[in-house]
């Protein structure tokens, strides 16, 4: 059973940085596509990021220039780098698989962003 944990979230002003990671058990990480999705309050879940296993990369258009995925697959670990936070950003933030969701999601890491 793949299990997934975000971190890195927290309360920042408009503007400023996080680096969320997400460590994934198991030992097909290598071999899968994975993506970066949030959910903001009342809204569904959206991808935001992702990157498949050979390093193409695609974002959303709302974090295109300012987000910046990537993984490491001695970890098992991806990334997502987000500059220039803006309040509209605000959301739980997950990982998983792409283009569709394989495995249960995990708790998420919340990102507020407020002045």
């Amino acid at each position: 059973q793949v299990q997934l944990v975000e971190s890195g979230g927290g309360l920042v002003q408009p503007g400023e940085s996080l680096r969320l990671s997400c460590a994934a058990s198991g030992t097909i990480f290598s071999i899968a596509n994975m993506a970066w999705y949030r959910r903001a309050p009342g809204k569904q879940r959206d991808m935001v990021a992702f990157i498949t296993r050979s390093g193409y990369i695609n974002y959303a258009d709302s974090v295109k220039g300012r987000f910046t995925i990537s993984r490491d697959n001695a970890k098992n670990t991806v990334y997502l780098q987000m500059n220039s936070l803006k309040p509209e950003d605000t959301a739980v933030y997950y990982c998983n698989t792409h283009p569709q969701p394989l495995y249960s999601w995990g708790q998420g890491t919340q990102v507020t962003v407020s002045s």
